[in-house]
């Protein structure tokens, strides 16, 4: 059973950016599969926290987490990248910051390291959503300027297929190590070599187009499939569809970000959906049979009670917003709320007519009628 990201890293739920980014070192440290060869629950441990960091140190995926646990960042592509599947080159990758190369002098083992593999950057886009789309799901396409591999040098950035060749300095192996006197003794540093960036190659001959970085700007149509059930401020995550990762590192991600349109029929509660209706003064009185609109756009017949009191509500079970795939089951329900039209002018005859009632007792409620509306107005209102 998954822990609770915040119990994986030791810190409250209201640390800041930068007490989750020091719990983490600290954790990553202990953890390291140098300072562990061999250790298969020192390797869990250091996963699971990879995995807590991604998501409490990126704010819109520690939204999700904060509102909607672990379903939040699972369901409909979501944040989150499940760190067990992930291997140690992606976590080595995307937190070389952290770790300033693949390794951590002094921690015993040693042994050869694995070049950096660069990670294009993510891609923000915004999406508005009708309802009758976010009801049934859609597939939006996107042109999107970005950085795509270069066709020259297939995304090398060596010119004319020349290659690469071992660096100089760190002699391939990415990182670069310093030894230095502190009161503690003797003690190993890491960092990433500056000659070769940490990927621990040089170019021979940098390719002309691109000039020995693997990827140019360019536009690529993106299609992009929004689940139904989704709602305002969610974020949708495409992987692998940002920007291409210099000399054919690892795309980044397309973040999109979801807004809806104003609907002019329905108001959005949840999954449910609200719908007003306006009763002629004799439906009400007398009952009667009277259409309602549906979000797949068809209509259903309702019947109205006789004696139906403004503010009464019916709710048709079913026929609101699906749930989002991993926020739960089955389908809001059609809210309908009723109000009772009354006009503002009326022809002679029409006031001949209404002033026949006027001392009618039954036209004036008694008080509880009376306390009974307004409850129901109260409530509506609430």
């Amino acid at each position: 059973m998954k822990r609770d990201y915040y119990d994986v890293l030791g810190v409250s739920k209201t640390a800041s950016e930068d007490e989750i980014k020091k719990a983490y070192r600290k954790i990553a440290i202990k953890y390291h599969p140098d300072r562990n060869p061999g250790d298969k629950d020192a390797e869990e441990k250091f996963k699971e926290a990879a995995e807590a960091y991604d998501v409490l140190h990126d704010p819109q995926k520690r939204q999700q987490y904060d509102q909607f646990g672990f379903e939040g960042l699972q369901g409909g592509g979501f944040g989150g990248f499940g760190g067990a599947s992930m291997n140690m080159d992606d976590i080595f990758s995307m937190f070389g910051d952290i770790f300033g190369g693949h390794g951590f002098g002094g921690f015993g083992g040693g042994g050869s390291r694995r070049p950096q593999q660069h990670r294009g950057s993510d891609l923000r886009l915004k999406v508005k959503l009708t309802l009758e789309e976010i009801n049934q799901g859609v597939t939006k396409k996107f042109k999107v300027r970005k950085d795509i591999p270069c066709q020259l040098c297939h995304g090398t950035g060596a010119e004319n297929g020349s290659g690469t060749e071992q660096c100089p300095t760190c002699h391939g192996m990415g990182v670069v190590t310093r030894t230095k006197q502190s009161i503690f003794g003797m003690m190993q540093t890491q960092s990433v070599c500056p000659t070769c960036g940490g990927e621990g190659t040089v170019i021979k001959n940098k390719c002309s187009e691109c000039g020995g970085e693997g990827i140019v700007k360019g536009e690529e149509v993106v299609e992009i499939k929004i689940p139904a059930g989704v709602a305002e401020g969610m974020v949708v995550n495409v992987p692998g569809k940002g920007n291409a990762g210099r000399r054919n590192g690892i795309n980044g991600d397309i973040q999109v970000f979801i807004e809806e349109e104003k609907h002019s029929a329905f108001v959005r509660d949840g999954n449910d959906l609200i719908y007003n209706l306006l009763l002629d003064f004799p439906t009400a009185v007398l009952g009667g049979d009277v259409e309602i609109p549906t979000i797949e756009g068809s209509k259903l017949r309702v019947k109205i009670e006789s004696g139906t009191q403004p503010g009464k509500t019916l709710r048709l079970r079913g026929k609101g917003l699906p749930a989002l795939q991993g926020y739960g089951s089955g389908r809001g329900d059609l809210v309908v709320n009723i109000s009772v039209y009354v006009p503002k002018t009326l022809s002679r005859s029409e006031k001949e007519a209404i002033e026949k009632f006027r001392d009618s007792d039954n036209f004036k409620g008694d008080k509880q009628t009376k306390e009974t509306i307004f409850q129901r107005f109260k409530n509506y209102f609430n």
